[in-house]
């Protein structure tokens, strides 16, 4: 399997081009994702043909499990599309992903794709549909047990589940305990992805990531989109605000006219290969 492995700041991905999704996946994302004895990614994602769309994105997070869609993996396969399969060079194009058609805008600076802007679609607040088993229709700084700590969430779907917790400081919670707590909470039936944040101002805050099937990771572009989401109902933060992740940041803008997040940052390749496997996957 030929592949190119790439990463949106800091969270990687191993991306590879087939007609079709191989029978044994979960198992094969999970060899390859393996940071020991395999590639080592947080997720394997694969450009598939798409009769709707330029092209179709899949991706499949280190535990095996499939994600509806991934921002920071989104940006990679734009830029790969853009640099590696077309030879012109689209200011724009659309992908096909598991919450529907994506729209993609790509700047260049010397033929290089430098910053993608991705409409990551309109979030999704009812708790039935995050989903979120919740008295609230929509949960806004709700009280939720992790074990023998209470935290405040607020519920955000971009398609994928979002729990958004403020805090004083991202980076003093142990993350390793309360994250895996909370993903698998009996309140989010499909799990949820984790964000701990504090605001700096109301264009400003910082976020450090828990993710549904990967653990920590270095940014969550999606992630980035909730949190926005979450400062903007509970009147913390304004509508286009730079978002501080371990890997880096990212510009996040919640258009008030069609209520779609855009999400803006960059992609950037790391190496290529051949993986070849020793066993029947």
């Amino acid at each position: 399997m030929q592949f190119t492995k790439m990463h949106g700041l800091m969270n990687d991905f191993v991306i590879t081009i087939h007609d079709t999704i191989p029978a044994n996946v979960e198992q094969l994302a999970r060899t390859i994702c393996h940071r020991r004895i395999g590639i080592g990614a947080d997720g394997l994602v694969f450009i598939l043909p798409s009769e709707l769309a330029e092209f179709r994105m899949r991706i499949f997070n280190a535990d095996g499990s499939e994600s509806e869609q991934c921002g920071n993996a989104l940006r990679c396969v734009a830029k790969y599309y853009a640099e590696r399969i077309v030879t012109t060079k689209p200011s724009q194009c659309t992908v096909e992903t598991g919450i529907g058609i994506q729209k993609v805008w790509l700047e260049y600076r010397n033929h290089q794709v430098t910053q993608i802007r991705v409409d990551m679609g309109e979030p999704i607040l009812q708790a039935e549909q995050v989903p979120v088993l919740h008295q609230e229709p929509i949960v806004i700084r709700q009280p939720i047990q992790a074990g023998s700590h209470t935290f405040h969430f607020t519920a955000v779907s971009m398609g994928n589940p979002h729990a958004v917790i403020e805090v004083e400081d991202p980076y003093q919670i142990p993350l390793e305990t309360w994250g895996p707590l909370l993903e698998k909470h009996e309140w989010f039936p499909r799990r949820t992805n984790v964000e701990f944040i504090s605001i700096q101002s109301p264009h400003e805050m910082t976020m450090r990531v828990w993710e549904r099937g990967a653990g920590e990771t270095m940014a969550c572009g999606s992630g980035a989109c909730a949190v926005v989401v979450a400062g903007v109902l509970t009147e913390r933060c304004d509508r286009k605000v730079t978002v501080h992740l371990r890997g880096g940041d990212l510009e996040i803008d919640w258009n008030e006219e069609d209520r779609h997040v855009y999400m803006t940052g960059p992609a950037e390749y790391i190496f290529e290969g051949n993986w070849v496997s020793k066993t029947n996957i």
